[in-house]
């Protein structure tokens, strides 16, 4: 089994109750592997590092643990996800300059920013997977397959808001894309 590193986070059902009084019920419900952020009222986050067979099997279970716990919680956010040049450099362990220089030298095939002003935003997923397959980067298959996984989930949340009829010309509209 490997092991996957990701954080989740949700609302809480009732902004007015203390957080801390969840902490105990997630451990036993089974997130006993992950650092507990209760620091803004109303809301919980979640580090893991979990052993499973697949991100997905990691992410999914540990969703599954935290509603067990906290039933009407509402889920935000997997993480990591959405990136900027300084967030790829921490988790790759090189300088913020060494990414905006590949970024910026070969911009033809650097994938498409998810936001592009001044501090651009992609999916790490992206990134990543552009790294490996054109500039030979070295990235452990943990983080790749965590960073697809995340992405999809966090995108899945984000189409089931579209109201049917949007979805379906949207559809129509990015379809061969």
């Amino acid at each position: 089994m490997k092991e996957y590193e990701f954080t989740l986070k949700f609302k809480l059902p009732d902004e007015n109750i203390e957080p801390s009084i969840y902490v105990d019920l997630l451990y036993e419900s089974g997130c006993d592997d992950a650092l507990i952020g209760i620091g803004k009222k109303g809301y919980i986050a979640l580090d893991f590092i979990r052993e499973s067979e697949t991100a997905y099997k990691a992410i999914s279970s540990a969703i599954e643990d935290v509603l067990k716990a906290i039933p009407q919680a509402n889920f935000l956010e997997a993480t990591p996800d959405f990136v900027g040049i300084t967030d790829v450099a921490k988790l790759l362990g090189c300088t913020r300059q060494n990414i905006q220089k590949l970024i910026s030298k070969d911009n033809s095939k650097c994938p498409h920013a998810v936001y592009g002003g001044s501090q651009s935003i992609w999916h790490l997923a992206d990134i990543l997977t552009w790294l490996v397959e054109e500039k030979d980067y070295q990235i452990e298959e943990w983080l790749i397959e965590i960073a697809i996984t995340n992405r999809s989930l966090n995108l899945a949340k984000e189409v089931n808001k579209l109201s049917p009829n949007w979805s379906e010309k949207f559809k129509t509209l990015v379809g061969s894309q």
